[in-house]
């Protein structure tokens, strides 16, 4: 049998190093903008928390070594001139270390304990494993040496201010292996009889085989496309806390949470391959959906914010789905979409929309998902044509499913309810030339350099010809050589880190490039697809 290929190598200081299922990683970044010198067990469990401290180790000296760091998705890598160490999961909350001619140092990051607070470290009698038990996780991690020696352990049982943790050394034969575990309470002591290049080999099986279902067209002429899927693969974490089904962070950096309309895009992604994960990550914010309707802004394992929305997409999304899948929704997944997109669109409807009023209204920019975009500038509390376009294709799709479900009364309403929204939002935000918005509680209307202006374009061939064929022009002068840019390159609020005022984004992109082809303007589709990708392949190691 030809082994498995072992995957695209990547820095982990882009993307952490972990597995399809754990809620840790291995990675620098301890948190936004804040990167250590030394790899960190980063888990993600109640936050984001840095709670093991890995530092390679001259042999001779017992200083630090210089080392450099590899990572393909089955193993991580630290290489100096004395040596190397390797570290490969065994499960999703179990990792293997095997070092050759040099040590490892494994040791608290908190370095004060106190009744609430910071990481206790003992040595359990039982098994003569070192534990570390971390208040912010609420979690153990327990050090269990297969091979080697433990050259020192210090600041077992400390309380206050303390170092703790322990050095691995080689044995007779130059080299040591132990194993990390993130335990949830107790567990038998630890036994395997899979050896460390065992272990390292099940790990690549598992990514190859999810690279074969989820991206089987990758070729030389996409080279991302694996990469991309490590992404998805290795982001993915299973049931715990309040996540309740299998489930992709945006990322094991320190975006590590699911919002509510960044999951349709990777429910797509899934689809056709992974169906069933697909299913469940588009699904899972509907689990927390409230008695308004409204969804959360975003679940995470032991937080789920309701303080924000985000925009409904998740009609446009779940039409998208379902043809990808590779075979159909079942009756009862219809019914259940049905009801949860029916719940979401009547809080826009309601909860949304003032006394009098036709469009519905976000409280904030970050409702939109475009958190600081210059349309908000004039008002934050305002009626914008994106927000009513993407109710309006909403609305056709629960008059499609209420069709093919049977209830027929419930689809002649949704479609008339889409029609007289599009019929207000041509009235009262477009002025022959470009979509306008609005604050919620009375003005003039205005315009704005933000890309979210021309977001109307996902009606597609709904919207009369001019009304998609003026936003396609502007959108045109949004291209740069990378895609669009969220705001006007020629405005004077654009910067190219100006999170939604320049810089480029997924969501954003699919969406109007879909709305492009849905209303003819193909070239234009092709062209916004082209610029996004092309960064991206550029970027492989």
């Amino acid at each position: 049998m030809q082994a498995a290929p072992p995957g695209p190598a990547f820095s982990v200081h882009d993307i952490p190093f972990s597995t399809h299922g754990s809620w840790f990683g291995i990675s620098p970044v301890l948190a936004e903008k804040t990167r250590a010198e030394d790899l960190h067990l980063v888990s993600h469990q109640n936050g984001m928390h840095a709670v093991l401290r890995l530092v390679p180790l001259d042999a001779a000296t017992g200083e630090r070594a210089e080392t450099a760091v590899l990572a393909t998705p089955s193993r991580l890598s630290w290489t100096g001139t004395g040596g190397r160490v390797d570290l490969a999961y065994e499960s999703p909350d179990t990792v293997r270390v095997h070092g050759t001619g040099l040590g490892l140092g494994i040791s608290a990051v908190a370095s004060i304990l106190t009744p609430f607070s910071g990481t206790y470290f003992f040595r359990d009698p039982v098994d003569v494993s070192h534990t570390f038990t971390s208040y912010e996780t609420g979690r153990r991690y327990r050090i269990t040496v297969l091979s080697g020696t433990v050259a020192d352990a210090h600041g077992a049982q400390a309380l206050g201010v303390a170092d703790r943790g322990i050095t691995v050394t080689a044995g007779t034969d130059g080299t040591w292996e132990t194993v990390i575990e993130e335990l949830d309470s107790a567990r038998s002591p630890y036994r395997s009889a899979a050896t460390f290049d065992e272990v390292t080999r099940a790990a690549r099986r598992s990514f190859s085989e999810f690279v074969d279902t989820v991206v089987p067209w990758r070729s030389d002429s996409a080279p991302a496309a694996e990469l991309a899927a490590h992404v998805l693969w290795s982001a993915t974490v299973r049931p715990a806390g309040l996540v309740g089904r299998p489930a992709v962070l945006m990322s094991k950096h320190w975006m590590d949470k699911v919002w509510s309309w960044d999951h349709c895009l990777n429910s797509l992604a899934l689809g056709p391959g992974s169906p069933g994960l697909a299913w469940d990550r588009f699904s899972l914010p509907f689990d927390h959906q409230d008695e308004s309707g409204a969804l959360p802004g975003s679940v995470a394992h032991s937080e789920v914010l309701h303080n924000f929305v985000k925009p409904p997409i998740h009609g446009w999304a779940f039409g998208h789905l379902r043809r990808r899948l590779p075979d159909p929704p079942t009756p009862e997944q219809l019914t259940e979409a049905y009801g949860g997109l029916t719940r979401w669109t009547d809080f826009w409807l309601t909860v949304r929309r003032a006394p009098g009023a036709s469009l519905p209204h976000y409280q904030h920019g970050n409702d939109s998902g475009w958190d600081n975009a210059t349309t908000f500038d004039p008002d934050r509390v305002a009626v914008t044509a994106d927000l009513t376009s993407v109710l309006i294709f909403q609305l056709d799709e629960l008059a499609r499913l209420a069709a093919e479900l049977g209830f027929d009364d419930d689809a002649r309403r949704r479609t008339e309810t889409a029609d007289a929204l599009q019929a207000a939002l041509l009235d009262e935000l477009w002025d022959g030339e470009r979509f306008l918005s609005r604050p919620a509680h009375g003005g003039t209307p205005s315009a704005s350099a933000s890309l979210l202006d021309l977001m109307p374009i996902v009606l597609g061939d709904r919207a009369p010809p001019k009304v998609h064929d003026r936003p396609a022009e502007r959108i045109d002068t949004h291209l740069t050589a990378f895609g669009l840019a969220t705001e006007h390159p020629a405005s004077p609020h654009y910067g190219p880190d100006g999170y939604w005022r320049g810089p480029i984004w997924a969501p954003a992109t699919v969406l109007i490039e879909d709305g492009l082809r849905r209303a003819g303007h193909q070239h234009l589709a092709d062209e916004v697809s082209a610029r996004f990708r092309a960064p991206a392949e550029d970027s492989t190691p």
